[in-house]
């Protein structure tokens, strides 16, 4: 935790005597800044995030309840605490301030003593507040790196010689995510799986890696979607005290037989990019979501494997990004942005369907995982 002799105490007043005498008491104690207005302080904050704002409330322009307002509005801002300054002590104006997101109220005139308590006690607590979100944050950090590692393979060497060609992004919506994707090669098969995990962080993130475990060891025992995906569903039902589950897309590709197999728990259907074709949604799920109960009745379909035919696998995250007007991406978007990049090189076509999503939310945050791989047969 940081010396509270580092902590930056923003004061705003448009009243000289009011500064003057806030300084005195705290000078020596703290870094001080001030500024004249409420214009003033919203710069100054941008500027630079103080620990503490002393906020007057009655000033010319921007009074202090809307300077306290617009800055929760903005993420970045919420969780500086604000102590308003004024010399009212109605009811009202003060469950006002309390109401704009204010911490607390400071009386006129000062009292110096009060003043150093309360400014103590907001900076004790601030300094606490961070330290413990910059403990998280690390571990966060760490858990990140250790979900990319289990996601990690060497894509070169699993396709050796099998003429396909795949590329994989998986852009969490937190720190740590439940998305997946795995590339695995048994002879002339090669096996891609997408997943999405119920739920978001911690917990998604540990079910995804206990998922992409067993479909890589139950995937280098068994070669057939359906049954990879039937044994991976009764593992994680026999052992799922908190219900969650997972959406799996699953396709088995022989470039040697021009065959692909192919079986669903409750996922979405892949896009199949064919040249002279228009992009399409070709299977339909063939099962229900894995991990909910045991004996889950996944069937396969397979067909032919034509050159240069190109399945693009995503999770949901894809087709319901939404924007800053509410609206949904959905399954048309994706077609027509595969559609522009099916003449790419697989690894332009993920980026080009990224790019599409990204430029369709705009300032939207990204609520949810978005995964997407490709795969190309031979042309």
């Amino acid at each position: 935790m940081k010396s509270l002799s580092e902590s930056r105490v923003l004061i705003v007043d448009d009243t000289k005597s009011n500064i003057d005498a806030l300084v005195q008491v705290l000078q020596g104690d703290y870094r001080l800044s001030v500024a004249l207005s409420g214009e003033a302080a919203l710069r100054a904050v941008e500027k630079s995030p103080p620990d503490l704002i002393m906020l007057d409330v009655m000033m010319p322009g921007i009074d202090g309840f809307e300077v306290c307002r617009l800055l929760r509005e903005k993420p970045a801002y919420r969780d500086i605490p604000i102590m308003f300054l004024t010399g009212l002590q109605d009811v009202e104006n003060k469950a006002r301030g309390f109401e704009v997101g204010g911490n607390d109220y400071l009386t006129k005139p000062f009292a110096a003593l009060e003043v150093k308590a309360r400014v103590k006690a907001h900076l004790t607590a601030k300094a606490y507040s961070d330290s413990v979100k910059e403990k998280i944050a690390s571990e966060m950090r760490i858990a990140r790196d250790i979900q990319a590692g289990i996601l990690e393979c060497d894509i070169c060497r699993e396709l050796k010689d099998t003429g396909l060609e795949i590329s994989a992004r998986l852009e969490p919506a937190r720190e740590v995510g439940g998305d997946l994707f795995v590339v695995l090669r048994n002879a002339d098969q090669v096996m891609v799986v997408v997943g999405d995990v119920s739920g978001k962080g911690v917990p998604a993130a540990i079910f995804m890696a206990v998922t992409t475990t067993l479909l890589r060891t139950v995937g280098r025992l068994l070669h057939k979607p359906e049954v990879i995906l039937r044994h991976v569903n009764d593992e994680l039902a026999n052992q799922n005290p908190h219900g969650m589950f997972v959406t799996l897309a699953c396709a088995v590709l022989e470039p040697t037989r021009g065959k692909i197999s192919y079986a669903s728990a409750g996922h979405p259907s892949p896009v199949l990019l064919r040249p002279g074709q228009p992009p399409a949604y070709p299977f339909d799920a063939t099962g229900m979501m894995a991990g909910i109960m045991v004996d889950n009745e996944i069937t396969a379909i397979e067909t032919d494997l034509l050159p240069g035919d190109t399945y693009l696998l995503y999770s949901d995250g894809v087709t319901e990004a939404f924007n800053t007007e509410g609206g949904m991406f959905g399954e048309k978007r994706l077609l027509e942005a595969a559609g522009r990049g099916a003449s790419l090189p697989v690894a332009e076509l993920v980026q080009t369907v990224f790019q599409a999503v990204a430029d369709f939310a705009g300032d939207h945050p990204q609520s949810d995982d978005i995964t997407l791989l490709a795969v190309r047969s031979p042309g």
